[in-house]
C-alpha cells in the first residue's frame, strides 16, 4: 500500500511526539541536520572535528556518550552515498533513565520538506525547530503583491517562500500639464499600465499553472491596485477560481509576501479547517436521521462496516493514538489483543501478570490498510476545531459515512 500524504504526516507527527518527549542530564543528546546538497565528506570531515573536540569535556560520562553519539552518527552516514532530496536528520544520544542512568537513543530522519541549514548542537534536548515547522501545512499557495508602480510573484510552500519575479513597472507619473497633451498622456499611462499588469498575470499564470496541487491563490498591496488587478480578469480563468481572498499590504517586494501571509494566516486557517468542518457535518447530519441514516461511529461498529465493504469514508481522529498489540501471558498461558495507549507493563486481565507483547500496530496505520483493501477513504480530522473535539470526545475518535445501511 502507497502511504498518502496524510497517512506519511501522521506517522511523522507521531514520532516527532517521541522525540520531543526525550531529556537528557547532561549535554548528550546531539541533533544534527544536513540540508540537501551538502557532501556526506564534508559532513564527516566535521564530526571527524568534533569528536576531537568532545575529548575536551570534563565529565567522564558525558564525553563517552558524547563520543558514543558521534561514533553512531557517523557509522549511520557511511550508508549513504549523497544526502537525499530533503536531507537528513540524526538525533542521537543517551536520554535520562531511572536512577543514575541513561539510555541511548537514535533516530535517523528524512524529512517531509528540504532541510534548509545545516546545524549540529550538543545539548541536554533535541533541536527540533526545523522538524515541527515541518508540521505545518504544506499545501501550495501562489502569492501576488502589486501596485502601479512594482509587483512580486512568490509561492508558498508550508512555511517556505519562493519569489518567482520582482516586476518594476516603469510606468510613468501623472502629467501636470492640462489641455490634449494631458489627456494623451494619460492615455499612454493607462496603456502602460494595462501591458504591465499582463506581463504580470503572464508571468503569474504560467508558473501557477503548473502547479498541480495549487491550492489557492492570494493577492496583496497598498490601495485599489490588487482589486482591480483581480477584478479586470487579467489572470487565467483556472486561477480566478482558487483566488482566496485580496489583502491590505504595506509593500509590493518580498517583505510584502512575507506580510501578506502574516495577513491572510486567519484566512488560510480558516479555509484548512473548512474541508474537516464539512466531512464532520455530513456525518452528523446522517446521525440525526430516525433511522441513524448512513453513519457508523466507535472502533467496533466502524470496524465491521468496513470489513462489509459498506464504509465510504473513514474519520480518524489525528488525537487516537493506540497500539492493537497481540499478546501472550507466560504465567497462565491466555493469549489475547487489546488497544492501548501505553504498551509498557501490560497486565494480563486473569492473573495480572506481565505479558508479553507478540506482535503490535498502530491502529491508524491499520485502518488505512483496512481502507485501501476496500477501496474506503480516510479523512484524519484533527482536534484543533469543535468537531473535531466531538469526534475524539464523543465517538472514540473513530465514525464512518456509510455507502449502505448496515445492521451491525
Amino acid at each position: 500500500m502507497e502511504k498518502s500524504k496524510d497517512l506519511l504526516k501522521y506517522e511523522f507527527k507521531k514520532q516527532l511526539r517521541e522525540i520531543q518527549a526525550v531529556k537528557g542530564r547532561a549535554t548528550e543528546l546531539i541533533s544534527l541536520y544536513v540540508p540537501p546538497g551538502k557532501r556526506v565528506s564534508d559532513v564527516t570531515g566535521y564530526l571527524r572535528n568534533e569528536y576531537a573536540q568532545s575529548s575536551n569535556i570534563k565529565s567522564r560520562t558525558t564525553k563517552k556518550n558524547v563520543m558514543w553519539a558521534i561514533d553512531s552518527i557517523s557509522g549511520k552516514l557511511k550508508t549513504f552515498r549523497e544526502v537525499p532530496p530533503n536531507g537528513l536528520v540524526f538525533l542521537v544520544g543517551h536520554k535520562a533513565g531511572s536512577g543514575d542512568q541513561t539510555v541511548p537513543v537514535s533516530f535517523v530522519i528524512e524529512p517531509p520538506a528540504p532541510i534548509t541549514t545545516f546545524l549540529y548542537r550538543c545539548d541536554n534536548h533535541f533541536y527540533l525547530e526545523q522538524l515541527e515547522a515541518q508540521l505545518l501545512e504544506s499545501e501550495v499557495y501562489g502569492l501576488i503583491v502589486i501596485d502601479r508602480n512594482e509587483a512580486t510573484i512568490g509561492i508558498l510552500n508550508g512555511r517556505r517562500i519562493e519569489v518567482v519575479k520582482n516586476f518594476q513597472s516603469m510606468v510613468m507619473g501623472k502629467h501636470k500639464s492640462g489641455g490634449q497633451s494631458a489627456v494623451r498622456f494619460e492615455r499612454l499611462i493607462e496603456i502602460s499600465v494595462h501591458e504591465y499588469f499582463k506581463n504580470v498575470a503572464a508571468i503569474a499564470n504560467e508558473k501557477f499553472m503548473s502547479i498541480p496541487e495549487l491550492k489557492g491563490v492570494i493577492l496583496g498591496g497598498p490601495g485599489s491596485t490588487k482589486v482591480y488587478f483581480t477584478e479586470e480578469g487579467y489572470l487565467h480563468h483556472e486561477l480566478m477560481k482558487k483566488i482566496i481572498g485580496t489583502f491590505e499590504v504595506g509593500y509590493t517586494d518580498e517583505s510584502g509576501l512575507r506580510e501578506l501571509m502574516q495577513n491572510a494566516a486567519q484566512a488560510l486557517a480558516d479555509l484548512s479547517l473548512m474541508k474537516e468542518k464539512k466531512m464532520m457535518t455530513r456525518f452528523l447530519d446522517e446521525l440525526r436521521k430516525p433511522d441513524g441514516g448512513l453513519a457508523a461511529y466507535g472502533e467496533a461498529q466502524t470496524r465491521e462496516a468496513m470489513q462489509r465493504g459498506a464504509v465510504d469514508t473513514l474519520l480518524v481522529s489525528e488525537a487516537m493514538e493506540k497500539i492493537h498489540i497481540e499478546y501472550l501471558c507466560p504465567k497462565c498461558g491466555r493469549k489475547g489483543e487489546m488497544m492501548l495507549k501505553d504498551i509498557t507493563h501490560v497486565k494480563c486481565p486473569d492473573c495480572s501478570a506481565e505479558v508479553t507483547v507478540q506482535k503490535q500496530t498502530d491502529i491508524v496505520n491499520e485502518l488505512y490498510e483496512l481502507a485501501d483493501k476496500y477501496g474506503t477513504k480516510v479523512e484524519m480530522i484533527s482536534n484543533e476545531s469543535e468537531e473535531g473535539e466531538m469526534l475524539m470526545k464523543a465517538f472514540s475518535g473513530m465514525a464512518a459515512i456509510l455507502r449502505y445501511r448496515t445492521v451491525v
